[in-house]
């Protein structure tokens, strides 16, 4: 075991930032929207079912191989594997997945930044018109606001795991919390809002299909930014002393309680807006419903509290997000970072500077995919569909490869590593998980139905994705 590993400083703050990592723009704006198109309090049931039975195992396993070997992805499968050259290229693919996210990410937060920009200098209703979106992402100014974003994340990753990562995770998320309370409490005020609290929250298991439950699954996956080496990689910065299976499970709850708050947020806006919402008409895009469609919603508040009052709210509501994806860039960026520390030895300041570089240049190419440049916007074809290179980036790394990760992680510890070694490492620190029904369960679930149900994703994904066709339906 290498010595001389950064740690994080306290329990808190490795919560804090795991959950960090996982609450993104997905849980901010997607998990409602897909819980309000396919059953409501059905469809969140089959999530928290979902979360406890599948996703916390799965996270067990990364935070589990990352405390025992003091290694980044790459690492832990090579030294846990005896350098296989088959493990080594899973752990070579869960560096490569969080490095690609870390592109297509960037780009998105870049979009959030410049539009908490334009809210806070009093310019709502250039937001709500939705020739907008188009016009801005393909402007020049797109690239200072580049910038400042990667400063941003710079400057949090520089100061290392316990005064950079931590210490920005201690301040984001509370904050982030306590302004998405706040916004809730003003929406639930508003006409109609209970509404749309009807919609989020009464089960409808009519709209219940497989492809919805696959959906859930998806989504919990993703959410909880599993197959992507960040609990890994943080799981390597855990003290022997930290009970990871109650830190797991506080990770979980901290996720879903922010989801499962955010939808308070946004369908009660969304009905108060337009009583005669029809939801499934809404946006199964989280991108189209930030960047037009909401932006429509706060511009109609000012007919009760006014253009500032409207501009105001956009603005906290920029910031809730652009927190949201401050935290999760910070995270996936990380991976490769510790990666290159790691297998190169060499110093944070320079891992972070070629792994900046990398990220950035592909981001510049990714972000002129929207009609800026027409050979990146025209990139392929397949399923039917011409893709640009941001398409393909978050076809093949977000939605396809990373259930991939998830298989593999679960087929080497289960098969590889051994339980009981996994076992002895989540005991420590963890009296209470020794001989539990938790840990049988974990045990149970990762040799068994975890696998087959993420090999299915991972196929339906592919058949979907690349050929058009779904083998769920």
């Amino acid at each position: 075991m290498s010595t001389g590993r950064e740690q994080f400083g306290s329990r808190l703050g490795f919560i804090l930032a795991a959950a960090g990592s996982a609450v993104g723009i997905g849980n901010m704006v997607g998990f409602p929207v897909a819980a309000t198109k396919n059953g409501g309090g059905a469809f969140l049931l089959i999530y928290a079912i979902f979360v406890v039975l599948i996703c916390i195992p799965v996270m067990l396993a990364e935070m589990s191989m990352g405390r025992h070997t003091r290694k980044d992805p790459l690492g832990a499968y090579t030294r846990l594997s005896n350098s296989q050259p088959g493990w080594r290229i899973a752990g070579a693919l869960s560096v490569l997945t969080p490095f690609m996210i870390a592109v297509f990410y960037l780009v998105i937060t870049v979009w959030l930044f410049g539009y908490l920009f334009l809210s806070v200098t009093g310019s709502l209703d250039q937001l709500a018109d939705p020739t907008t979106f188009g016009t801005f992402i393909n402007s020049n100014t797109l690239f200072a606001y580049m910038i400042a974003v990667v400063a941003v994340v710079y400057l949090i990753l520089q100061g290392g795991v316990k005064e950079g990562i931590e210490k920005a995770a201690k301040i984001m998320m509370p904050a982030l919390f306590v302004m998405l309370v706040a916004l809730v409490f003003f929406v639930l005020t508003l006409d109609n809002a209970m509404a749309g609290v009807e919609y989020y929250l009464v089960p409808d298991f009519s709209k219940i299909s497989a492809s919805v439950v696959s959906g859930a699954l998806s989504q919990a996956f993703f959410s909880l930014s599993l197959g992507m080496g960040i609990m890994l990689t943080y799981g390597s910065y855990i003290d022997n002393r930290s009970d990871v299976p109650g830190a797991a499970k506080l990770v979980a709850l901290t996720d879903t309680a922010v989801a499962f708050i955010a939808g308070l947020l946004i369908l009660p806006a969304v009905f108060s807006f337009n009583p005669d919402t029809d939801t499934a008409q809404l946006s199964d895009s989280s991108i189209g419903m930030i960047f037009t469609f909401l932006p429509k919603i706060f511009l109609a508040l000012q007919t009760t509290i006014g253009y500032a009052g409207a501009s105001a709210v956009a603005s906290i509501f920029f910031l809730l997000v652009f927190f949201a994806a401050i935290t999760s860039l910070v995270s996936i960026a990380e991976v490769p970072v510790a990666a290159l520390m790691d297998e190169k030895c060499i110093s944070r300041k320079k891992a972070l500077a070629y792994v900046g570089i990398a990220v950035v240049v592909l981001a510049v190419v990714s972000a002129t995919s929207f009609g800026m440049v027409s050979f990146f916007t025209e990139f392929t074809q397949y399923a039917g569909q011409t893709k640009s290179l941001f398409d393909i980036i978050v076809d093949v790394f977000y939605d396809t490869i990373l259930p991939f990760n998830g298989l593999l992680i679960c087929l080497f510890v289960s098969y590889r590593w051994r339980k009981a070694n996994m076992n002895k490492e989540l005991e420590q620190g963890a009296e209470g998980y020794v001989n539990s029904w938790y840990e049988r369960y974990v045990n149970f679930a990762l040799r068994t139905f975890i696998p087959v149900i993420l090999a299915l994703v991972f196929i339906n994904t592919v058949a979907l994705k690349f050929f058009g066709m779904a083998f769920i339906g």
